[in-house]
């Protein structure tokens, strides 16, 4: 499921509430936020304003700039990992690198390297 920017910015507002040792009574009083409104926008419930967000952002002693460089890279798309074998490769081709990362030695036969691949 796809993050909603609401979440990653109440994400981001918990952590940075939470690493500063402030609860949400306090900000919600600085901020002149209800408790219950400031919550709801932590946990992702409720879209915050820009004036909000800066009055919170406020609150915290944080720059909006920072809390919004936070939000874009926790929704930045992850790479996907590289495949180990290229799309297309033939099943023995697979085989044949198996078989030939082996250590030198006698010539392993068909029936041992297919071993080794399931192992």
């Amino acid at each position: 499921m796809t993050l909603l920017l609401r979440e990653a910015i109440g994400d981001s507002l918990r952590r940075a509430r939470t690493s500063r040792h402030r609860t949400l009574r306090e900000v919600s009083h600085q901020a002149r936020v209800s408790l219950g409104y400031l919550s709801e926008v932590e946990r992702g419930r409720k879209e915050a304003s820009s004036e909000l967000l800066a009055a919170i952002c406020e609150a915290l002693d944080l720059p909006l700039s920072e809390l919004l460089d936070e939000v874009a890279e926790s929704m930045r798309p992850v790479p996907a990992a590289q495949p180990l074998v290229p799309i297309g490769t033939r099943h023995a081709d697979i085989r044949r690198a198996v078989v030939t990362r082996q250590p030198a030695g006698p010539s392993p036969s068909p029936a041992t390297a297919l071993v080794r691949m399931a192992a």
